[in-house]
């Protein structure tokens, strides 16, 4: 999930990875095109946006149109307005033919809280007790190896009322599995290694690794019986040798947040442990409530 400040020799391997992963193999004149013009391209927007400007693709990409089943898209949100709904990808209504999410139509105040679970750095013991104190049930979107690692956290989730969503087994970029079988093994490796923990089938949230997409996948999901879940609000919380300050922090999260929200925020995040207990008294001090996914 990080990506690297815009420096030039990373910029353009980075770069290429990146056309390689979202675009179809069926757009070799696009591909061509890019692959040379884009080290240009990309310099003149370093040079804008200054040396300090980060590639944010997952969370913060300009919305486009939902993405065609021979196409991806990476899920991406554009902020309109203080304390209004988001401007996503697709409209909410565009996703719920999928069975797919990213926020409540609602004016009442209830957020949905989320978290995205890779691997374990200490922190989610600290977020589990802020949810405790508030009584707040959230969802933890897990990937395989966070459930063999920390079958005991797992447990607690379970106990303490939250909810353990799928991540997929190995975090891959979905868009790419174009077989029902490739993409049913991806969710069914977690559902597995739930159940060998809990004793208990897991609830079928999914939610797509990096927000990359297509309809093919979402259809697929839906087809296996899950409900896809993306966010409409989120921030830079994943870089570990950058967390963001308390006030970086509260910046976004406090002037962003809207009736209906589906927060996404990483567990890795030490930030997050620190403030979340006071994140939570803030946002019940704007007259918000809590919600779980499956009010959807």
């Amino acid at each position: 999930m990080k990506f690297p400040i815009f420096s030039f020799p990373a910029l353009k391997e980075k770069f290429s990875s990146h056309i390689s992963s979202f675009c179809s193999k069926k757009r070799p004149a696009i591909k061509d095109f890019l692959h040379y013009a884009g080290v240009p391209l990309l310099f003149a927007l370093s040079f804008l946006a200054g040396s300090a400007a980060r590639v944010i693709v997952h969370h913060f990409s300009p919305p486009k149109a939902v993405a065609t089943s021979s196409d991806c898209a990476s899920w991406g949100l554009s902020f309109q307005e203080e304390g209004k709904r988001p401007v996503g990808n697709a409209s909410i209504q565009e996703l719920a033919s999928y069975n797919a999410y990213f926020a409540k139509d609602t004016q009442e105040k209830i957020l949905y809280l989320t978290f995205d679970c890779g691997y374990e750095n200490g922190n989610t013991p600290l977020l589990l007790n802020a949810l405790k104190k508030h009584n707040v049930k959230a969802t933890f979107f897990v990937v395989g190896n966070f459930i063999r690692d920390n079958g005991d956290l797992i447990k607690e989730m379970v106990q303490e009322g939250h909810i353990v969503g799928n991540h997929t087994l190995s975090h891959p970029d979905m868009s790419g599995i174009s077989s029902l079988n490739d993409f049913r093994k991806q969710l069914e490796g977690v559902e597995n290694l739930y159940k060998e923990t809990t004793g208990e089938s897991m609830t079928k949230f999914y939610r797509p690794p990096q927000g990359i997409y297509s309809t093919a996948n979402l259809s697929m999901a839906k087809e296996l019986g899950y409900k896809t879940f993306f966010w409409s609000l989120a921030y830079v919380d994943w870089y570990q040798d950058k967390q963001p300050t308390k006030e970086e922090a509260f910046d976004k999260l406090l002037t962003r947040i809207h009736p209906g929200a589906i927060v996404l925020l990483h567990n890795t995040s030490s930030t997050n442990g620190q403030i979340l207990d006071e994140l939570l008294t803030k946002w019940e001090e704007m007259g918000y409530t809590f919600g779980t996914l499956n009010d959807f």
